[in-house]
């Protein structure tokens, strides 16, 4: 998502910093040229020669710069990635003596994204550099034609003028390099985006959730995988059936949370069995709402951040009222209501979550650990309303201790 969120941003920017820019330039140009044309002709020949020298500058940083824009990307997020997996990772990573390795080479990716900038900041400060000249250059050769014309006195003043204009897009020609990367990082974020909006078109046409609805998910031997691609563990069956919610019951460290991630596509590329089809990881994640315990509140309004679209009222109000937070809401001003993180409780914080997910259609419900923050007595009858309420799907819940329920199949997990 922070990726995703990095690529709009990109967009924004370039449209800011290259496109609005880049037309001011463009326009002014055309302008100075044809001044340059019809007051002093031969100021044209070294005012070409230069601008044929700054596109071929630019070309060349152009091309040598996607390289490093996509390098320093590539570097930075797996770098970022790698090092927050360690952190999410840290009690086996040091139990395994593997800590300091990972951190280390995590670090090294970030470090070397930053000499992959710095190679991109070179190529900048040379295209800077030759498009500097264009002011000074064209003001000079201006003056020097319109004298060399035998221009003098008052006639001097419109040359003089034009030249000063040069001199003054000169002072815009020095941000090119800037207007370089923008549409370099505007061209990545739009191929990374493309990826996500095709991936999430493909997926919605060949699976509409109305049509498939797993009745089973089976592997024979799964290996589980941090979310470094570590090995966890030794490979386990898995078979979860609709009806039948599966337990996942483990201490912290045990790699519940990274199971469920496997299990919705998020992590590895696994392929499950399903009633009639194997179901690869991008299927799944087509099918699957995984409900991950660090709810988050956004700052809006309650309506948004139940994320339910156009559902009418009346079913939001039982979705809170499941969760045991109509109260809650209704004191604070109803679903119209701003609210943010600082606002709730951790506990409301997550029932606001598990309100999301009794809220969801999708046929394969994951929960991590959805009574994390819940006094016990609370956290048991909401679970059970939840249950009760995807009677229809595959379930499956992490926990760090096994609530007394009836009609569920329970894996311990072991680092």
């Amino acid at each position: 998502l922070a990726d995703y969120l990095d690529d709009v941003e990109d967009l924004d920017f370039a449209r800011l910093r290259a496109g609005l820019p880049a037309l001011t330039l463009a326009c002014g140009l055309a302008v100075l040229i044809a001044g340059s044309a019809v007051l002093a002709p031969l100021s044209l020949l070294p005012i070409i020669v230069l601008l044929l020298a700054i596109l071929f500058a630019g070309n060349r940083v152009a091309r040598a710069g996607a390289m490093a824009w996509r390098e320093t990307r590539s570097l930075r997020r797996g770098g970022a990635s790698r090092l927050g997996a360690a952190m999410a990772s840290a009690v086996p990573l040091k139990a395994e003596g593997a800590w300091n390795r990972e951190c280390t080479e995590a670090l090294a990716a970030l470090s070397r994204a930053d000499g992959a900038q710095l190679v991109l900041r070179r190529l900048q400060a040379m295209l800077d550099m030759v498009a500097a000249a264009l002011g000074p250059v064209a003001g000079v050769s201006v003056m020097a034609a319109a004298w060399y014309a035998g221009t003098q006195g008052t006639e001097l003043l419109a040359p003089m003028l034009l030249a000063f204009s040069w001199l003054a897009l000169g002072e815009t020609m020095n941000g090119a390099s800037r207007m370089l990367v923008a549409v370099l990082r505007r061209n990545a974020a739009c191929a990374e985006i493309g990826q996500w909006t095709h991936g999430t078109a493909t997926g919605r046409r060949e699976f509409a959730l109305d049509d498939i609805r797993p009745g089973l998910l089976l592997h024979g031997g799964l290996q589980r995988r941090a979310p470094d691609g570590r090995s966890i563990g030794t490979p386990i069956s898995l078979l979860l059936a609709r009806g039948h919610p599966t337990l996942l019951v483990g201490a912290s460290g045990s790699g519940k949370t990274s199971l469920l991630k496997q299990i919705a596509g998020w992590i590895g590329d696994d392929a499950f069995a399903t009633d009639d089809r194997i179901l690869s990881a991008g299927e799944r994640r087509a099918l699957v709402s995984l409900v991950l315990h660090d709810a988050v509140v956004l700052e809006d309004t309650v309506r948004a951040n139940l994320f339910a679209g156009d559902a009418p009222d009346a079913v939001l109000w039982r979705a809170l009222e499941a969760v045991e937070m109509d109260g809650r809401i209704r004191d604070a001003g109803g679903l119209d209501s701003w609210v943010r993180q600082d606002r709730f409780s951790l506990g409301e914080a997550q029932r606001i979550n598990l309100a999301r997910a009794w809220l969801s259609s999708r046929p394969v419900m994951l929960l991590d650990e959805p009574t994390e923050h819940l006094d016990e007595a609370q956290g048991e009858r909401i679970l059970e309303r939840l249950l009760a309420r995807f009677s229809d799907r595959i379930v499956v819940v992490s926990t760090h201790r096994a609530p007394p329920l009836r009609d569920v199949r329970t894996i311990e997990l072991q680092p």
